[in-house]
């Protein structure tokens, strides 16, 4: 099952962590959840110890108790709210007020490339890759802000901003490369979908695509059932809520940078913060 589809035992799982939290708040017990850097311990936890699937949507609730409502309170609404954009398709509009003012128009113009890929999951990306820092080399060549393998930016990258230059060091050029790949990805899912060669979301694919290959996920029939893949799938989908400005971030919190989380690490995954080991990604021409 792809991670964060709400398929199998996840509904059970939702519902009861939802009863759980909102007995917590409605007790006073909220403020417990309150700390963000609580995510960060908890999807370890989670990750490592091989629940990452059936407990995903707890990740989606942290955020919420962490910087929904700005007070650290939540209701049972909000949770179901929260939870719903977990497992949705990262669709609907960006938050602005999430992401680096001069970032906004990019990442909307990126999201709006294909139906399947929308501004809120291209945030949630850039957020998992580089915490949104654009002179950012990976440990094995990945470039910039989306963290693109330098044969997978030239082969999207254009000269976006207008400079007379195509960089994948230039903000722009990086996340209108990342949408272009991303929209290939999930064209790639959707005739594998449609020919019964995967089950799973084309959302689901296409992101674990992007990490570890659309090879691995031919080879898998899907998401591939490791902790790189399933991980990687749930990191970017814990921040849909976020972006899209259900789960808003604390008074104060730095545009696309999750307080409590290492920029560009998805917690429980591996710990380099810029590796994303996408080099066969662009292999299903």
């Amino acid at each position: 099952m792809s991670a964060g589809t709400g398929e199998s035992g996840e509904g059970g799982t939702s519902t009861a962590v939802r009863n759980t939290i909102a007995a917590g708040t409605g007790t006073g017990c909220g403020c417990l959840l309150s700390p963000l850097a609580l995510l960060g311990t908890l999807v370890v936890i989670i990750i490592i110890g091989g629940f990452g699937v059936l407990l995903a949507p707890l990740i989606a609730l942290i955020l919420l108790f962490s910087g929904g409502g700005g007070d650290g309170s939540a209701g049972a609404d909000d949770v179901d709210e929260v939870i719903a954009v977990f497992n949705g398709d990262g669709g609907g509009e960006l938050d602005p007020s999430t992401v680096p003012e001069d970032l906004v128009e990019p990442i909307e113009e990126a999201g709006d490339l294909c139906g399947a890929i929308g501004p809120v999951v291209i945030a949630s990306q850039i957020e998992r890759e580089s915490g949104f820092k654009g002179e950012l080399v990976g440990e094995n060549g990945e470039e910039g802000i989306s963290q693109l393998p330098p044969e997978v930016f030239e082969k999207y990258g254009e000269d976006d901003d207008g400079n007379d230059e195509t960089s994948a060091f230039d903000a722009e050029d990086s996340i209108m490369a990342q949408g272009r790949h991303l929209c290939d990805l999930a064209g790639q899912a959707q005739r594998m979908t449609d020919a019964n060669e995967a089950t799973g979301s084309v959302l689901d694919l296409a992101l674990a695509g992007y990490h570890v290959g659309m090879d691995a996920v031919r080879a898998a029939k899907g998401v591939p059932q490791t902790n790189e893949a399933q991980g990687y799938v749930l990191a970017v989908r814990a921040q849909f809520a976020k972006y899209a400005g259900v789960a808003a971030p604390p008074p104060g919190a730095t545009p696309g940078v999750t307080p409590g989380a290492t920029a560009g690490v998805a917690p429980g995954t591996d710990q380099n913060p810029t590796a994303s080991p996408s080099a066969s990604a662009a292999s299903g021409d």
